[in-house]
């Protein structure tokens, strides 16, 4: 069992930048991947980004790229979203994902933190 507990969210204005923080209840390292995916109303949710807790390679959904940095602290067991020139398409809420694989594949999600860009 994971916990997973997101802080960060909160309202910006175009152009502003946040910066997520996912806690895990396990040790990353014991991990397979760590992620941000955001939904809003009646759309599914979207992979912003995923990491590899031990190597830190990263994958960007296209609307991340080139504005979002994901990372990890293996000492923290946290993993972290750095969100630049925000524009108002990223309002959304932010899930934090933590994938285990152990004989299966077992997945644990955050409750959610609101993301709120406006004028």
């Amino acid at each position: 069992q994971v916990q997973l507990v997101e802080s960060g969210g909160g309202s910006v204005q175009p152009g502003g930048t946040l910066r997520l923080s996912c806690e895990s209840s396990r040790n990353i390292l014991e991990l397979n991947t760590l992620g941000w995916y955001r939904q809003t109303t009646g759309n599914p949710r979207e992979m912003v980004a995923v990491i590899t807790p031990d190597s830190g390679s990263p994958t960007y959904g296209e609307s991340a790229k080139g504005r979002f940095t994901i990372s990890r602290d293996t000492a923290k067991n946290m993993v972290l979203l750095q969100m630049d020139n925000l524009n108002t398409e990223d309002t959304a809420v932010y899930y934090c994902l933590a994938i285990l694989w152990a004989r299966r594949k077992y997945e644990y999600w955050g409750q959610g933190t609101q993301v709120t860009v406006s004028s």
